[in-house]
């Protein structure tokens, strides 16, 4: 009979299960589970760039997901071999000795800085600075070399220390951090002693430091430089690590009567979203894969006879088996993408419905405009932004407004418009916005060629990538590239249901389920001649721009000290 297994995606709005034939990769059922604080925003102040999540709202959604998709399939739960958790990253929380979150404790169940720190989080930044500036000046290994050779405010120690130095009593609390994806494929087989938690390579190479030529994470005299709390910390944490195709361990029967599932089936080695959702697209080398949602993670994988010693510069890690086990995972991305969309919505958005709210309409009313708004405004800007052609308009922007993960990271830029003039509408900046972060990603793409590694074809998937024909086409008209888009609607969660089979023992290795279980692709986007000369004088001001504003900030921050 056929086996079936379970790949579940927490994304940053929700949690997917997803319920996957082994055989050949359809998808015989899935459940989603929106973040009930998150949604209300508790926890966050983005004035501050502070983005926190309460666990409950992860535990909520997995229960909900799994057990939904099991009853609604009436598949026997017998026939349900394995699962594997992706997450967002770097998204660590601090937990006891046990293992258990200390935001699942009273006294700390509503203190922001005892939830998960989000990927998008950016309170670190100059935690982050003090560890680059260390990693080059303290005489030893520089242990930002395997990532780009800059560590971000976005990742795992950055916000560990910025947490440390705020908030003593969560620091005194906290016997240990774990990433997302550690954190909930530990509970799902019993865990008990944090100690024995099998963590995630992807996680740790990409986000935490660790590299096996100095024997796991940073040294301890390096991290103590930092804050000796750092050191203490180690001890507590990992030196192993593990690919996802790998078995973590066996599902508890606490959890398995909670999910509906049978006790002792394999739980793989948790990942991240991205890489989970490179191999859900199908990734193989000289093929970049762009997960296009809020931000996006641009993954490939090399062989180690292609890429040697070299380290790639600029870019977000290169780690031995974090996306395909036996080749080096390569990521790249940027922290805003469909964000940088969405704030000029919600910009738009808002002080309407502030001024319909204060004029006496009725609240059910109000209530439905405003749900209408949510669900068509995007819909009527890109639309609208369709019919603005390239030449048409003067409007340039810096898709900065999250800072920029890569090339080179710098949480501190800033994003921009020019241009404007009395003519400029809201279409016309929509569609620089939609530009901008186009020209983000062709920058990306030219690091890597820059730095030797071979781009011949790109695929996209994510929300994005399925929703957004006006984005698609420009990308491809941006990067003069055909664009493949990935049939499944949800390659993350595909991506670790193809690493569920594998840790379970129904396929031998990533690249046979790959091969077994790939959705293929449903559409490609072909760029449009008439419009690659625009494109390459608008992307020389792109440019430009960004290096008038990178400098002139740098300048200012110096003047400021």
């Amino acid at each position: 009979m056929d086996k079936y297994v379970l790949g579940i995606d927490f994304g940053t709005d929700s949690v997917r299960a997803l319920l996957v034939n082994s055989r050949d990769g359809s998808t015989l059922g899935s459940e989603v589970f929106y973040y009930p604080r998150w949604k209300n925003g508790k926890y966050c102040d983005p004035e501050k760039n502070q983005f926190r999540q309460h666990p409950l709202d992860h535990l909520e959604g997995l229960e909900h997901t799994v057990r939904a998709v099991v009853a609604n399939t009436g598949l026997p739960k017998t026939r349900i071999h394995g699962i594997c958790i992706d997450t967002t990253g770097s998204s660590p929380l601090p937990v006891d000795r046990k293992g258990e979150a200390l935001a699942l404790s009273e006294p700390f169940s509503e203190n922001p800085n005892a939830q998960m720190i989000l990927w998008k989080d950016h309170t670190a930044v100059a935690e982050a600075d003090e560890i680059n500036q260390l990693a080059r000046s303290w005489g030893g290994e520089d242990f930002t070399r395997y990532e780009g050779g800059i560590y971000s405010s976005e990742w795992f120690w950055a916000k560990i220390l910025h947490v440390l130095r705020k908030d003593p009593e969560v620091a005194e609390a906290a016997f240990s951090w774990m990433e997302h994806c550690d954190y909930l494929t530990y509970l799902l087989t019993g865990g008990k002693d944090v100690h024995k938690a099998r963590r995630s390579r992807c996680a740790a190479g990409h986000k935490a430091l660790w590299h096996e030529s100095w024997g796991g994470l940073p040294d301890t005299q390096f991290l103590s430089q930092l804050d000796p709390r750092l050191a203490d910390l180690k001890t507590n944490l990992y030196t192993e690590t593990y690919t996802s195709d790998k078995v973590a361990g066996y599902l508890s029967a606490d959890w398995a009567e909670k999910l509906g599932l049978e006790e002792g089936i394999v739980v793989a080695v948790g990942t991240f979203d991205a890489h989970a959702g490179a191999v859900g697209g199908e990734v193989a080398p000289g093929t970049l894969v762009k997960v296009m949602g809020t931000s996006t993670c641009d993954i490939m994988v090399t062989p180690h006879t292609a890429l040697g010693d070299k380290t790639v510069q600029g870019i977000c890690g290169q780690v031995d088996g974090s996306v395909l086990p036996g080749q080096i995972g390569l990521e790249a991305g940027q922290s805003g993408f469909g964000d940088v969309l969405a704030w000029f919505v919600q910009l738009i958005q808002k002080p309407l419905l502030d001024t319909l709210s204060s004029s006496g309409i009725r609240p059910e009313v109000l209530s439905e405009i405003r749900l209408h708004l949510e669900e068509n405004l995007i819909q009527t800007l890109s639309h609208q932004a369709e019919g603005v052609s390239p030449e048409s308009t003067q409007v340039l922007a810096i898709d900065w407004i999250n800072g920029r993960r890569t090339p080179d990271a710098n949480q501190n830029l800033k994003g921009a418009l020019t241009g404007l003039e009395m003519g400029t509408d809201a279409a016309k900046i929509f569609k620089a916005l939609v530009e901008s972060i186009c020209f983000g990603s062709k920058r990306i793409i030219e690091r890597f060629q820059e730095e030797g590694v071979s781009i011949q074809q790109v695929i996209g998937l994510g929300g994005v990538a399925k929703k957004s024909p006006l984005v698609m086409q420009t990308m491809a008209d941006v990067l003069d590239m055909p664009i493949k888009v990935a049939k499944s609607e949800q390659a993350p969660a595909l991506g670790a249901a193809m690493y569920a089979a594998t840790a379970a023992g129904i396929y031998p290795s990533v690249a046979d389920a790959i091969a077994h279980m790939g959705n293929g692709f449903d559409q490609v986007y072909q760029p449009r001649p008439e419009n690659r000369s625009n494109y390459q004088r608008k992307y020389q001001k792109y440019l430009q721009l960004g290096g008038f504003i990178e400098s002139n900030l740098s300048q200012a921050e110096g003047a400021d000290l």
